[in-house]
């Protein structure tokens, strides 16, 4: 009988690394799957989707703001030490963070540093995110790269959210 107890022992941990295994694949392809909006058919996706798309359009054609005859603003929607309504004019580059540095700072325990910033490319606002620890949302969607900004668009860090308007 003792002979048998080592491979006993050794087959039902073997058959808990597999379950894991199998948990941990099922919880990344849910989670995969939430953030695209469904599952993801990787032939026709790559083609299919422009690389400026969110979640709200389709791509730029419905045009970002164009910031030369424009007032592009950050209207804070809630914010940890912010009044609600809070209005920040978007002229040049804008970071956002918990640092000293950053042009909107964040009192918000789950804003990094230098978390993510606003700027201008050509005649559009572009949002990064500057590898934060908790990431930072497009219309609920997570950056990945950056990504233009268009009017109506929700920016989340955190606890933190702000609607980007133009004027």
């Amino acid at each position: 009988m003792t002979t048998l107890e080592p491979v006993s022992v050794a087959l039902k941990f073997g058959f808990l690394v597999v379950l894991y295994l199998f948990l941990l694949w099922v919880s990344r392809s849910a989670r995969r799957d939430l953030r695209t909006g469904g599952p993801v058919d990787e032939r026709s996706s790559s083609s299919a989707i422009p690389p400026d798309a969110t979640g709200m359009y389709s791509a730029s054609t419905l045009g970002s703001a164009d910031l030369s005859q424009r007032t592009p603003r950050l209207v804070v929607e809630r914010a940890p030490g912010h009044d609600s309504g809070m209005i920040y004019d978007l002229d040049g580059e804008l970071l956002l963070g918990r640092g000293d540095h950053a042009e909107i700072r964040l009192e918000d325990p789950f804003a990094s540093a230098r978390h993510a910033r606003i700027y201008e490319q050509g005649n559009i606002l572009v949002v990064e995110d500057l590898g934060s620890t908790n990431g930072t949302y497009l219309n609920e969607e997570l950056l990945e790269t950056p990504r233009p900004l268009h009017p109506g668009d929700r920016l989340r860090i955190g606890d933190s959210e702000f609607a980007f308007e133009v004027d």
